[in-house]
């Protein structure tokens, strides 16, 4: 246990501070690309990222994750599954191609055939990507991670912010992607170098592992990708905009605090999979440690969203207010139990998870239609706090199947973050509601300076008093102890 955990704190480190510059540079390029964009240009692009999404996972294969699973890949392993991705890349290509024109009359938007054509090529490019960096995930090892992540966000960022300065186009968002997709595609092999060659065996071994995994991404991308077609085919560009930019802003803060540890879970996961009171024990662990961090970095987002969207994105942006403030939080709270997922897959369950999706599906679909019907863009996104609440039971539910851990005991050790997040999101609305509305920049960075301030005084202090109150239990503040122990060594010698 203390091997794995040693090895997920380094491998945590590296991927913080990838994740930190990742963050930064996504957050910059929104609110740049805010500033010289459309609504309208959100929204096209949305449409045929959504399209791509469904597409891709449709035919995704699941590669990585059994590459991660297999005893004792070999060279042929690899080959095998950079033929299959290229194979699907081109044919996915191919297939935007030919359905560019019809998507854009279906969806009444000219500027969709251009978006679909290019995307096809981005795909195209993605799968030739090295299949070997997978290994680097499995060994625990992150450094090339860091160097792949943060230079393909450099290279789209600066792309896409310049098309956006001098053009002001939707397509500074599609050559992002595009130059992005391409610069992963070369570092991933300068990093770890790899001479692939075609070759179809172990096929029946991928597919084995994949099917069900793969149909419950299909039916996991279909239910969480339904609305944006919904929305951009019932309410148009510019709503589907909104939608979009809130929906990712709202996302943003719960995706990348946990990212440096979610990346490490599924390959530590795995390697313990045959040990049940020891995965039992990592899983609760590693849980409690991602929601203290996503818990005051999504409820935080949710309850200073007002000044944040007026300074960083402007007043044309204020319909995305109610949007980060509703989902936001629903994103912190689901990762109560989010984390099922890695974990039925290092188990081999992946049938089980494919069932759950379809059943999410069943239930979500419906919802989302009445509430567009009858509420229009608010009643979408009610109904995706709602959907995303109930699905945070279902998972703890699944995971007390997987592990045996009652639901109970899985709240009992996110009490702590829960109770201090509560106290923070009531101090800083508090303080909110006293300050005066403003159009100023200035006082509106003020102000929202005094809030995260106040929040994070608030969040933290809450927790080390209770924690002191409870007698210091095992929890994560001792993994943040633990964490800080190996860290500062390191920087007082640097």
């Amino acid at each position: 246990m203390a091997n794995i955990t040693g090895r997920l704190v380094k491998g945590s480190m590296w991927l913080s501070l990838s994740r930190t510059i990742v963050n930064g540079l996504a957050t910059l390029s929104t609110f740049v690309l805010a500033r010289y964009l459309a609504p309208s240009d959100f929204g096209v692009v949305a449409l045929g990222m959504t399209i791509l999404l469904i597409v891709t996972t449709v035919t995704e294969l699941s590669l990585s994750e059994a590459l991660i699973r297999h005893a004792a890949p070999e060279e042929s392993h690899f080959s095998a599954a950079w033929t299959l991705n290229a194979a699907r890349g081109l044919a996915i290509c191919i297939l935007f191609a030919i359905f560019a024109y019809p998507t854009a009359v279906l969806f009444d938007e000219p500027r969709l055939t251009g978006v679909m054509l290019a995307l096809g090529v981005s795909m195209l490019m993605g799968g030739l990507t090295n299949p070997r960096r997978i290994m680097l995930q499995r060994d625990l090892i992150f450094w090339q991670e860091f160097v792949l992540a943060v230079s393909q966000k450099f290279a789209g960022f600066v792309a896409s912010v310049a098309i956006a300065v001098i053009y002001q186009s939707y397509w500074a968002l599609v050559v992002g992607t595009l130059i992005s997709q391409a610069t992963n595609v070369i570092v991933s092999y300068l990093v770890l170098p790899f001479r692939p060659r075609i070759t179809f065996q172990h096929m029946r071994e991928f597919f084995s592992f994949s099917a069900w995994l793969t149909a419950g991404q299909i039916v996991s991308t279909l239910n969480w990708r339904f609305d944006y077609l919904l929305v951009g085919k019932m309410l148009g560009g510019v709503q589907l905009g909104f939608y979009s930019v809130g929906s990712n802003l709202a996302m943003m803060p719960t995706r990348e605090a946990t990212a440096p540890l979610t990346q490490t879970i599924y390959p530590a996961f795995a390697g313990i999979h045959n040990d049940p009171a020891r995965l039992a024990a990592a899983y609760q662990r590693v849980q409690a440690l991602v929601a203290a961090i996503a818990l005051p970095a999504g409820i935080g987002v949710a309850v200073t969203a007002e000044p944040l969207v007026r300074l960083a994105l402007g007043d044309k942006w204020t319909p995305v207010i109610f949007i980060i403030q509703s989902l936001a939080s629903v994103f912190a709270l689901q990762t109560l139990g989010s984390l099922v997922q890695p974990l039925g897959m290092a188990k081999g369950e992946t049938r089980v998870l494919f069932v759950r999706d379809t059943q999410m599906f069943c239930l979500r679909v419906p919802i989302m239609i009445a509430g567009l019907m009858l509420y229009g863009l608010p009643g979408v996104i009610l109904g995706r706090v709602f959907t995303g609440l109930f699905s945070t039971v279902v998972n703890m539910m699944l995971v007390r199947r997987f592990t045996g851990i009652t639901v109970l005991k899985q709240l009992s050790v996110n009490l702590r973050a829960l109770a201090s997040v509560a106290v923070m999101a009531a101090g800083v609305s508090l303080a909110s509601s006293h300050l005066a509305p403003t159009d100023d920049k200035v006082v509106l960075v003020t102000h929202l300076a005094i809030l995260i301030l106040l929040g994070g005084l608030l969040y933290c202090g809450s927790t080390l008093l209770l924690w002191t109150l409870m007698k210091r239990p095992a929890g994560p503040e001792t993994e943040v102890q633990t964490i800080l122990g190996k860290v500062l060594p390191k920087l007082r010698l640097a």
